[in-house]
């Protein structure tokens, strides 16, 4: 099998760049001219937790295959207490820290 010639690498290459940065600039270049409403604002600002509760919930009380309804896993011990920590704190790295922490000691303690 032969490689492509150069000419068409660059063309992929501009394509894959074109394909990445389009998506990301159109929104902010229409945005930017544009005063959103309070209520979408505030609405906007809710989607980063959304999604991450999305990711979150289902390795934190579910187990198995199929999944099941689990609420005495390790993990959501250990995420209650961080999460209010994070919550009160603010603070990624104390958070973070607290986590790792709490998990070694749940790991210590339930096995």
């Amino acid at each position: 099998m032969s490689s492509p010639p150069f000419e068409s690498l660059w063309l992929l290459f501009l394509g894959m760049g074109l394909v990445t940065y389009v998506p990301r600039w159109l929104p902010l270049f229409f945005l930017t001219r544009w005063q959103m409403p309070g209520w979408l604002e505030a609405w906007l600002d809710l989607i980063p937790s959304a999604i991450l509760s999305a990711l979150l919930m289902p390795a934190l009380i579910t187990s198995g295959e199929p999944r099941q309804l689990d609420l005495l896993r390790p993990e959501l011990f250990v995420a209650v207490p961080t999460f209010l920590f994070a919550l009160k704190t603010k603070s990624m790295a104390g958070t973070v820290v607290l986590g790792m922490a709490l998990f070694w000691l749940a790991g210590r303690i339930l096995s």
